[in-house]
């Protein structure tokens, strides 16, 4: 039987590391794509989604405030804050035998009125990642990312055609 693992004496843990960042982008991809094709308030995230929501709301009534700006641009410096980090810690081990991956890093948008990129991306567990989008969802917060997302999807596709019909033309065939 293995011994227990030690992360500081890891051989490969810059592998490990890369192979983390690369889980996380590949989640965020995919959750960006089903905000292009599903319209946020539709779009269910989990099974608990419902209970992860009442959860929030109730363990962070800040966040229940309306316009929700705390919800809409996500304050780092509070969820690192000494109660934020407290706060957030009791949330997060209450779905451990809830939530597959709860504590496992996701990139989140920062603002959810942009798309994903480097000034608008920070790290969060999953469960973190859950709790802000699903009240995005229901509140109607990422309306503007899902069109963000569909407008970027159309020019993607339009790009796609235009570098097909360029390759198809160089060929010598006829569109």
């Amino acid at each position: 039987m293995a011994g227990k693992f030690d992360p500081n004496n890891a051989q490969n843990l810059m592998e490990i590391e890369k192979q983390f960042a690369v889980k996380a982008v590949e989640q965020a991809q995919t959750y960006w794509n089903l905000l292009e094709k599903v319209d946020p308030k539709d779009l269910k995230l989990t099974k608990l989604d419902d209970e992860i929501f009442e959860h929030t709301m109730k363990t962070f009534p800040e966040l229940a405030d309306a316009p929700y700006d705390k919800l809409i641009k996500i304050d780092e410096e509070w969820l690192k804050s000494e109660d934020g980090k407290k706060r957030w810690r009791d949330f997060i081990e209450s779905y451990k035998e809830k939530v597959k991956d709860y504590n496992f890093g996701s990139l989140i948008r920062t603002n959810a009125l942009d798309e994903y990129g480097e000034a608008n991306t920070i790290f969060v567990t999953r469960i973190q990642f859950y709790a802000f989008e699903i009240a995005r969802n229901r509140l109607g917060l990422n309306a503007k990312a899902h069109e963000i997302a569909k407008e970027e999807a159309i020019k993607e596709k339009a790009k796609k055609e235009k570098e097909e019909k360029a390759a198809a033309k160089k060929k010598g065939g006829k569109s």
